[in-house]
């Protein structure tokens, strides 16, 4: 939604809202995935007759995260609300009380361990970004409230908000290595979702915990140039076989967090070259293979397309003369798509 307003495409983007609203009170809470319709789908199961892209088996219909607990998705959904109600849509009782359900959803569950924005098959972590995300929930319902003239709701989202980012920033934060982690209360582990923690207004890009933490991603998650890998499997376990790709999300948010403080030059230099990995038609896909540029993962990925929108808005908005022409794709060659894991 964020993605469709910034290039003018709001009646999409608010039709898109609308349709998440029906969905998540289909059977009382939101889920991962929906089918086109908004109904569940079907229970993932591994094709044994098909030996999959280059033989990267298995190969599987459906997807098991339908039936993961992500917190994450409270806070997305209320952000894109408060930029529908930012943009003057209304918010009338019956549609208060749905946001609201959310937002209580996020004060339950907030300190629940969960399968986090990666979808990991192991048991439940408490992830740092799914605890940011609660955080963004609280506040977001704190500013609907607000724009929409109540004031008790504004003073109780507010709180917990606060509540919320204060626990963050104390238990998520490693001392002794001066970044922030994965996980709360479970100091040494790094992922990069991390980096995202500005762009949703968590902490500030230019407070001396995320530059450090920006550091400490780079240096540990750093695929070569301008990749980074989202996690290392060996040291926070996913439940998955199979070597991790160069997740191309990551690296946009690398380039918004260089942006927003204030390294529009080198921002803009890496988002060229990320835009240059794009195939013959401007597709880019969920991975890249740092070794060989290959593509790999979900071909296209929504995420690395939102992901270039949203860095090409930022850089606009730094003053960036590059992305304010605009950015058509390149004839670059990039390879096929393969299924890594």
């Amino acid at each position: 939604m964020y993605a469709l307003r910034r290039i003018g495409l709001t009646g999409e983007s608010e039709s898109f809202l609308s349709w998440v609203l029906r969905a998540c009170v289909n059977d009382g809470r939101p889920h991962i995935l929906y089918t086109l319709d908004g109904t569940r789908p079907d229970p993932e199961r591994v094709d044994e007759d098909l030996e999959g892209y280059r033989r990267s088996a298995p190969v599987r219909w459906g997807n098991a995260a339908a039936d993961q607990v992500q917190h994450d998705v409270y806070g997305e959904i209320l952000d894109c609300a408060w930029q529908w109600v930012r943009g003057g849509g209304a918010v009338d009782a019956r549609r208060w009380a749905r946001l609201a359900d959310l937002g209580e959803a996020a004060r339950r569950h907030w300190r629940t361990p969960d399968h986090g924005i990666w979808e990991i098959r192991e048991a439940g972590r408490p992830f740092t970004y799914s605890v940011a995300m609660c955080q963004v929930a609280a506040d977001r319902l704190a500013r609907i409230a607000a724009a929409t003239g109540r004031a008790a709701a504004q003073r109780r989202w507010g709180g917990l908000a606060t509540t919320i980012r204060a626990a963050l920033l104390t238990e998520a934060y490693d001392r002794d290595a001066g970044h922030l982690t994965e996980h709360l209360g479970q100091p040494g582990t790094l992922d990069a979702s991390l980096l995202a923690l500005p762009l949703r207004r968590v902490i500030d890009a230019d407070d001396p915990r995320m530059t450090a933490t920006v550091d400490a991603v780079v240096r540990r998650l750093g695929a070569g140039g301008d990749l980074l890998y989202r996690y290392l499997p060996h040291e926070s376990p996913d439940g998955l076989a199979g070597e991790e790709g160069a997740f191309l999300l990551c690296s946009f948010w690398w380039v918004d967090n260089l942006a927003k403080t204030g390294r529009v030059d080198e921002a803009r230099e890496r988002f060229d070259r990320l835009c240059a990995r794009a195939n013959h038609v401007g597709l880019l896909p969920e991975q890249i293979d740092p070794a060989t540029g290959l593509f790999l993962g979900n071909f296209p990925q929504a995420f690395s397309h939102i992901g270039l929108i949203s860095s090409a808005v930022n850089l606009a908005r730094a003053g960036s003369p590059g992305a304010r022409t605009g950015w058509s794709a390149p004839g670059a060659a990039a390879g096929g798509h393969a299924q890594a894991r």
